[in-house]
């Protein structure tokens, strides 16, 4: 396994600092009593209204759920440890715990579902939308773009082989529409979308401000649908996040520009501007943009982190449908961070370096980390080998900096 040999290197051997109490999300406390919300939102709410609390009462922690393992375990210096132990149990959960619950995210462009499992787990849902081989129309904006359910499945398992660790873990599912969606929901607005097309197929489109309507609906064959199934983060209520303007932000617009694609010295002002202007924030925005980049993600233009850190944590890297669809471009504005600020973490250099060489070669080790989804194949061969060929670029613009 290349994957097992890439993870006993020394460079994913780098200790993070010592965990503090004051570093851990939750400090769980057995004398405090949840109850789950029954208005249909499926959100843990606190008697005491406290935000740094577990739903754990008095249960030992070796009883508790997966994904609430998961949550204890989030701290200041990453979402979950390289070697957890937890990771395949989770995911395995993902992928086949019982659906009790279907309803539909509210917001966002396009279709999502909020599924809820027995043990009070609960997992984001996002159904396949375009077959594997399928890539975006070069006309397409980005910001038109279809989200694809294998790209978040990509998205988790190359985040953690660049050793960020910044993406819930994400696993594929096969789910039958009728019994898992439909039969189950209390979305009156979701139930009311369901349809037979003409080809004797179960299809929803559900309500959202872009692709909800009859001529995008999503179809099974003839109930069965594939998706992604992310573990959700903590209710909000429990553990507030933060929201953040990405500076390299696009400007959304068909014609107009944003201000980094017009002013070469952009990079000096962030530097000037809070929380960049101290601490390791924008070196982490420069590895966002890496991950970005190697998915030819155009899409990133906010990122979160948990509140109770403050500036001083790692930046969540959610929402990575619109990465991957797109093969044969390479689109190089999105390593605009890095080539303005000439700015890179050593440790991710050296890992990128190493994911270059053929002992570890990066198109290797994702092949290998998806062949174990339910849904493998989950990337077109394509897609791998524009990897390499994008880890080169970057590499390439890392020696431009350094030449300078």
């Amino acid at each position: 396994s290349k994957l097992a040999a890439l993870f006993e290197h020394p460079l994913y051997k780098i200790p993070i600092p010592e965990v503090t109490e004051k570093d851990k999300l939750f400090v769980v406390n057995p004398m405090e009593k949840f109850t789950l919300r029954s208005s249909g939102s499926d959100e843990w709410v606190s008697s005491s209204k406290a935000e740094t609390l577990l739903p754990t009462g008095k249960t030992a922690y070796d009883t508790y759920p997966t994904w609430l393992k998961f949550h204890v375990g989030i701290n200041r210096y990453e979402l979950y440890p390289r070697q957890d132990p937890l990771l395949p149990r989770l995911l395995q959960d993902l992928a086949t715990q019982r659906i009790i619950s279907s309803v539909q995210k509210s917001g966002g462009t396009q279709l999502k579902l909020i599924m809820t499992f027995p043990n009070y787990g609960q997992a984001l849902f996002k159904p396949m939308k375009q077959t594997r081989d399928q890539e975006t129309p070069v006309d397409f904006f980005y910001f038109s773009d279809f989200e694809r359910h294998n790209a978040e499945i990509a998205a988790f398992h190359l985040d953690r082989i660049l050793d960020f660790r910044r993406i819930p873990p994400v696993s594929g599912r096969l789910v039958n529409i009728t019994k898992e969606i439909r039969d189950i929901t209390t979305d009156k607005k979701l139930a009311k979308t369901f349809f037979i097309s003409p080809a004797g197929n179960i299809c929803f489109y559900g309500e959202c401000s872009y692709y909800c309507s009859t001529e995008h609906a999503i179809c099974g064959k003839p109930d069965r649908l594939e998706g992604s199934m992310a573990a959700l983060l903590p209710d909000k209520t429990l553990a507030k996040r933060r929201s953040w303007r990405s500076p390299w932000r696009r400007s959304y617009h068909k014609s107009k520009k944003a201000e980094w694609e017009l002013n070469p010295n952009y990079c000096a002002r962030v530097r000037e501007t809070p929380p960049y202007d101290r601490g390791h924030r924008l070196l982490d925005l420069i590895d966002m943009t890496i991950l970005d980049f190697l998915m030819g993600n155009m899409d990133r233009h906010h990122y979160e982190t948990f509140e109770k850190f403050g500036n001083d944590t790692f930046l969540l890297h959610l929402d990575n449908g619109r990465g991957f669809g797109t093969h044969s471009r390479d689109e190089l504005s999105i390593l605009a961070p890095l080539q303005q600020c000439c700015s890179i973490k050593k440790s991710t250099y050296l890992r990128l370096q190493l994911l270059a060489t053929q002992p570890y070669r990066l198109s290797d080790l994702l092949r290998e980390a998806l062949a174990a989804d339910p849904l493998s194949p989950i990337l077109a061969e394509p897609h791998l080998w524009a990897l390499d060929r994008r880890l080169g670029k970057v590499l390439v613009e890392v020696g431009h900096c350094l030449d300078r």
